[in-house]
C-alpha cells in the first residue's frame, strides 16, 4: 500500500478496489484547513492528499458556503482584547420616564 492511501485510510477516508475514494467531512476539512495556512497552496495540498486541484477548491467553496465546517484554529499564544471601563452617568444609568 502506498504512503498516500496510508495516509488517506488514517484520516478515515474510504478507498475502494476501483481506486474510488469516499471522503468523510473531518478528511476534507482538514485538507482545506491546511489551504488556510501561511505559505500553503492548494496545489501542494491536493498533491498531499493525492487529490486535483479542482477537487480542493470545490471543498474549500462548501466551506465559505457553510457546507463544511473547519476545525478551529489552533492558537499557541494566549489571546486577550483590551477591556474599557468607563463611569455610566446617573442620568443614562436611570432614564426618566415620561408619560405621554
Amino acid at each position: 500500500m502506498c504512503a498516500t492511501n496510508s495516509f488517506l485510510k488514517s484520516l478515515g477516508v474510504e478507498i475502494y478496489a476501483s481506486g474510488h475514494r469516499r471522503w468523510p467531512d473531518e478528511a476534507k476539512a482538514l485538507a482545506v484547513s491546511m489551504t488556510l495556512e501561511a505559505g500553503a497552496t492548494v496545489n501542494a495540498v491536493a498533491e498531499r492528499f493525492g487529490i486535483l486541484p479542482n477537487q480542493l477548491s470545490a471543498w474549500r467553496r462548501e466551506a465559505k458556503q457553510g457546507k463544511l465546517v473547519l476545525p478551529a484554529a489552533e492558537v499557541e499564544d494566549s489571546v486577550f482584547a483590551p477591556l474599557v471601563v468607563c463611569k455610566v452617568a446617573e442620568e443614562e444609568a436611570h432614564p426618566e420616564v415620561h408619560p405621554c
